[in-house]
């Protein structure tokens, strides 16, 4: 058994994660909603036509959430720092 003096500070939690989390399920709530709202109008189009609004609106939910999942891991809204040892900047 090891014994761990000095944990690693980053495994400590926060408050973005839980905060997230709500704010994930508020925005897919709200994704929902405008998906629902639009199958009585969808649903009268042919099958062919159907097939990649939903589709689309099956996957595209993920590109608005991205930056929330990017801001719970790291407390900012790019993406992930760059190292300045090599040169990069983080103010892009």
């Amino acid at each position: 058994m090891t014994d761990n003096a000095n944990p690693d500070p980053s495994d400590e939690p926060n408050w973005r994660q839980p905060v997230g989390i709500l704010l994930i399920l508020f925005l897919l709530l709200i994704w929902l909603g405008i998906s629902v709202n639009m199958i009585d109008w969808i649903g009268s189009w042919n099958f062919w036509l159907q097939l990649p609004v939903y589709i689309i609106l099956g996957i595209a939910w993920i590109y608005p959430i991205r930056p929330l999942l990017i801001w719970m891991n790291t407390g900012s809204w790019r993406h992930f720092p760059q190292n300045k040892e090599n040169g990069a900047s983080d103010e892009t």
